[in-house]
């Protein structure tokens, strides 16, 4: 037995010894991938798709998470169901996008390297090096940083309670664990959501189908304040509190009663008092730029870029939710999307700029689209909420009603700059996004209101195009198929068998989001 722990304790320092000495010598790659996000896995698969398999020393990713990039919307659906509930490697990349799934093999199998668990400190961008917490040195010629978004905590905002056992946020796969621990701790309980946007309103409904009494607390006037107009906004908080969950709107959580560590009363603003057996916060993100704040020009939150996805450092390219970037849709106009759709396209586009010769692939042209899907709904978004926004459908809510289908064109300049459809059919979603595309001119708004899905229809077979500031003729553009736009919503979802079988027999609840 002494030999025996002799012979560990020699196998440790040895192992010890051996990254300590790889530690200081370092290692270099030709193309290095900070993040293990979503990005990160469809970069890689564009890689192999173009390039072939890696050899040694060509291409790594590097991630402070434990598992291969895997698809986050997940989280907020499948994996927070109360039984059939989606587990790795089921939603790694890229089936979100119908595609392979990249397990950790798949890596290995392909030649790249997969360095999980690590945590850069530091970046050098003049240097073009990477310093780990473990003191190792990466160097590379070409950096894809996809380094995504954190979640913004209550002590941000003045509160507190984060450390507590049963107050969760839900960014990563430990947060998803720890959600639901705290939903099978309090069966029947009370759960405070703090925000109601994407992250709040697709809990919400998760808490609900684990039998949990849900309050939604936010300062604005509606639900999902960036994206839903008013009316909107009222269909879906009548079809939520129809199943039982409560609206607290224009105040916030001042602050946590905590005891044995764990939240027992959210505390309003205005002083009133919120028995909680759980606490879910959804107040926002921030982009992770921190590592290259001061070396690379920033704008509106995150690392900006031009139509190649590369930054002001002609070594570092961008992607994802870190990446401000020019949107052709737009003028030209550089915006900031945190959606997994923009990760996926915009970590493809870079891929295919770095592989290939200068300016080959054109300037990326990016559909902003965002979707989820919570209880029996599921809704779809392209473009811009900008200008006059012009309903159509039935926005009134009916529980009698399985089905609703409505929406809203907004108008701006006399033209379609975006376009919400609740319950369309693919067909119908192809021809919405189309339309935004091509920024339909809109002669009448009165018209276009009666008409609505009948005006994308007949307007999505004819006319020219909107002509688009500062794009160039013949551009080679990252251009989106319509089809593909209109499943998406649906493929991340049902690639997932166990998932889709379970929501299609049993409840019909929380699949879908656009993280």
């Amino acid at each position: 037995m002494e030999d025996e722990e002799r012979r560990d304790v020699g196998d440790r320092e040895r192992e010890r010894e051996k990254q300590s000495q790889r530690s200081q010598m370092g290692r270099a790659f030709k193309y290095v991938i900070l993040g293990g996000g979503v990005a990160a896995g469809y970069a890689a698969l564009e890689f192999v798709r173009r390039r072939g398999d890696a050899t040694a020393g060509e291409l790594c990713i590097i991630s402070e998470e434990a598992v291969a990039p895997y698809e986050r919307p997940a989280l907020s659906k499948g994996y927070l169901l109360p039984e059939g509930g989606a587990r790795l490697p089921a939603f790694h990349t890229c089936v979100g996008a119908n595609d392979q799934l990249l397990t950790e093999d798949w890596y290995n199998e392909h030649g790249i390297e997969l360095m999980l668990q690590t945590k850069v400190v530091s970046a050098d961008v003049r240097g073009k090096t990477l310093l780990t917490s473990s003191g190792e040195v990466i160097s590379y010629t070409t950096l894809i940083v996809a380094t995504g978004a954190r979640v913004l905590k209550l002590e941000e905002y003045g509160g507190n309670g984060s450390d507590a056992e049963n107050v969760c946020y839900l960014r990563n796969i430990v947060d998803a664990d720890k959600l639901v621990r705290a939903m099978r701790s309090c069966p029947g309980g009370n759960a405070i959501v703090i925000g109601g946007g994407y992250i709040g309103m697709e809990c919400a409904a998760a808490l609900v189908a684990n039998k949990i009494k849900v309050t939604i607390v936010f300062p604005g006037k509606h639900c999902m304040g960036r994206l839903f107009t008013q009316k909107i906004a009222e269909f879906y908080e009548n079809y939520y509190t129809s199943k039982g969950v409560t609206f607290i709107k224009r105040t916030a959580v001042s602050s946590l009663e905590i005891s044995s560590g764990k939240v027992t009363t959210a505390i309003l603003i205005d002083g009133r008092c919120l028995p909680a057996d759980m606490v879910v916060v959804g107040i926002g993100a921030r982009a992770n730029t921190a590592l290259f704040e001061g070396q690379l020009a920033m704008d509106k939150g995150g690392i900006r870029v031009n139509g190649q996805m590369l930054a002001s450092d002609a070594s570092v390219y961008a992607v994802g939710d870190v990446a401000t970037f020019p949107v052709k849709l737009f003028g030209g106009e550089a915006r900031r999307f945190e959606h997994v759709d923009c990760a996926r396209r915009t970590a493809r586009h870079a891929v295919a700029a770095a592989l290939e010769p200068s300016g080959a692939t054109g300037d990326i042209d990016y559909l902003p689209f965002f979707y989820s899907r919570v209880f029996a709904l599921s809704w779809r978004f392209y473009g811009d909420n900008a200008g006059e926004a012009v309903h159509f459908g039935d926005l009134g809510f009916s529980a009698a009603s399985s089905s609703p289908k409505f929406g809203a064109f907004w108008v701006n300049k006399g033209r379609v700059a975006g376009a919400f459809l609740e319950g369309g059919s693919p067909e119908e979603y192809e021809a919405i996004a189309h339309t935004v595309r091509r920024g339909a001119a809109v002669p009448d708004v009165a018209q276009l209101a009666r008409e609505g899905l009948a005006f994308v229809l007949r307007e999505g077979k004819s006319g020219a195009a909107r002509p688009r500031s500062g794009e160039r003729g013949g551009g080679g553009g990252d251009k989106p198929s319509y089809a593909w736009h209109a499943t998406l919503g649906v493929a991340a979802a049902v690639t997932i068998a166990a998932l889709a079988y379970w929501y299609a027999r049993k409840a019909p609840c929380l699949v879908k989001r656009g993280f």
